[in-house]
């Protein structure tokens, strides 16, 4: 069976992870999951404050090559070992995820359809589309809850760079979407075609 690549894009908040997560529990160990946001630069030579205050929005922020590299690698049937980021101290953690190769890769991210070299690697492209207001609201019970920060931060971000590089860089890669789907995981109609999509491959 050849490897088949699945990105997932869309805006902060849009369900894209939720979708992902869906997936992984319906194929469990059949599939392997890349996330772009593991792949941030890290930036442990700046002191915490200055580190708050970078645009994690922009595709610059990313190790896009390495992501690239580690993509390819999975494709070839190798085992990588993915960097991981933690948001509490917005810098890359000291510890590593192995991601083992399999019949489908989830490759999921807010930029992952802009960069031309990671999109040519995908075999099909979903786009999770949801209005702006769910999106920062879901944005701000997240990271307040689960990452430590706090309202007004969230919002002060979200205004300076979340938006303006949504408007940017994440909203013009819808065009190289094969798929659009409103609401990621919790529209249970899309869902269900795309994993009746991903079982036909695995039974191929």
């Amino acid at each position: 069976m050849e490897t088949m690549v699945i990105g997932i894009a869309g805006g902060t908040g849009s369900g894209k992870t939720t979708l992902t997560q869906k997936l992984k529990e319906r194929f469990g160990g059949d599939v392997s999951v890349l996330y772009h946001d593991n792949y941030y630069k890290s930036h442990s030579e700046l002191p915490y404050e200055k580190r708050c205050k970078l645009n994690y929005d922009h595709p610059d922020a990313f190790d896009t090559e390495r992501f690239v590299r580690d993509l390819e690698a999975l494709r070839r049937g190798e085992t990588v070992r993915c960097p991981t980021y933690d948001y509490t101290i917005h810098d890359r953690s000291d510890k590593t995820v192995e991601v083992r190769p399999t019949g489908v890769i989830l490759v999921e991210g807010i930029l992952i359809f802009e960069n031309k070299a990671l999109r040519d690697l995908m075999d099909i492209k979903i786009f999770v589309d949801t209005d702006a207001d769910v999106r920062i609201l879901r944005r701000l019970v997240r990271d307040v809850n689960e990452r430590g920060r706090t309202m007004d931060s969230v919002v002060s971000q979200y205004l300076n760079t979340v938006k303006p590089m949504h408007e940017a860089f994440v909203e013009p890669s819808k065009k190289y979407a094969d798929i659009i789907v409103p609401e990621g995981g919790r529209n249970a109609v899309a869902l269900g075609m795309i994993v009746e999509r991903i079982r036909r491959h695995m039974e191929a």
